[in-house]
């Protein structure tokens, strides 16, 4: 589902690019005085995009610009809401389980996120963990933030990471692999005065 969602997503902010370079290619081509079709609106340098009738055509109603700044204000909000989605990367809602008898349940996403960064936060030195599953339903993978103590080793926690958390989470997922991307930092602290 999100493989189509990505491709239509792609396709028609493909189309709304082309079409506004189309649109102000034209614009630019009619402000530069150069030639452009017959059914252009604007064939020149000293057209307007609306003429003095049309702007001031609701100009005595006093809805009329409290709503086209309402409208406006919309479009902005919905662009910039389009723009940010882009970045965001799909959580995974639930995750597929094989209970062993040829059937299969469904564990919840933030359920399994959540016992993951239980178990990584309970690690010796590491002040904080956050994860955030990703993938498909039937072969999850993870990203795991890690918030460390300035006394921790990365190396100790990476390893009891994968050897216990990722283990457990393994285990009773009856997966065969959960793929990880693991991000250790450091907690920010004052150096210590040595006496």
């Amino acid at each position: 589902m999100t493989v189509v969602l990505r491709r239509v997503n792609r396709v028609l902010l493909g189309l709304a690019g082309l079409l506004l370079v189309v649109v102000g290619g034209a614009v630019l081509a009619a402000a530069l005085d150069a030639p452009v079709p017959s059914w252009w609106p604007w064939s020149g340098p000293d057209d307007v995009l609306l003429t003095t009738a049309q702007r001031q055509r609701w100009r005595d109603e006093s809805w009329w610009w409290p709503a086209v700044i309402a409208a406006l204000g919309l479009v902005v909000l919905l662009a910039l809401w389009w723009f940010l989605a882009q970045f965001r990367r799909a959580r995974l809602r639930e995750v597929l389980v094989d209970t062993g008898d040829g059937e299969e349940a469904v564990l919840r996403g933030r359920a399994l996120e959540g016992v993951l960064e239980a178990d990584a936060a309970a690690q010796e030195g590491v002040a904080r963990a956050k994860v955030a599953l990703t993938g498909r339903r039937a072969a999850p993978k993870t990203r795991i933030r890690l918030l460390l103590e300035p006394h921790a080793s990365p190396g100790d926690a990476l390893t009891v990471l994968s050897t216990e958390a990722l283990a457990h989470a393994r285990t009773s997922t009856g997966l065969p692999a959960l793929p990880t991307e693991a991000r250790l930092r450091a907690v920010k602290h004052r150096a210590r005065r040595v006496a």
